[in-house]
């Protein structure tokens, strides 16, 4: 086994290889079961990667023609700065592929996707509980402040 991780746009053809990634990512954050995500929401969110209009983007941790990881990540305005912002909204790793450098790599690949589109800031949150992922999140970044508020409807 090659120690090589590719990080890549994800294509239409990795589908059935993401989909566990992504149901991972959602059983972790307690979407599974009764609370699982709508397919509906699935579907339309992999059609949102390969549509040119759309500001998000998917990207792939690969290894041996094996998924490893995701990360997904989009591009909006501010109203503080004039460039956009560049938000990673999920970030996973298959459970057997942690600790090799995997969400390290796809964050990487993120940061140098946003400076080259001269963006200048890079943000993403994390449940206070995720213990392993800030870990490593405050090797590669620093922690803002902020709190983050909500109200569900």
């Amino acid at each position: 086994m090659s120690d090589t991780i590719l990080i890549r746009p994800a294509t239409t053809a990795d589908y059935a290889a993401w989909k566990p990634l992504w149901d991972g990512y959602n059983a972790f954050y307690g979407r599974s079961g009764p609370t699982a995500l709508p397919e509906e929401i699935t579907r339309t969110t992999w059609a949102r990667f390969h549509d040119p209009a759309e500001p998000v983007h998917a990207l792939v941790a690969e290894r041996d023609g094996s998924l490893l990881g995701l990360a997904h990540y989009l591009f909006h305005r501010s109203t503080i700065q004039l460039e956009p912002s560049c938000y990673l909204q999920d970030l996973f790793t298959a459970p057997a592929a942690r600790g090799h450098g995997v969400g390290r790599a796809l964050i990487e690949r993120v940061y140098e996707i946003a400076r080259a589109a001269k963006v200048p800031r890079v943000y993403w949150q994390t449940h206070e509980t995720n213990a392993t992922a800030m870990r490593l999140y405050d090797q590669v970044a620093e922690k803002s402040g902020f709190v983050v508020y909500r109200k569900l409807f």
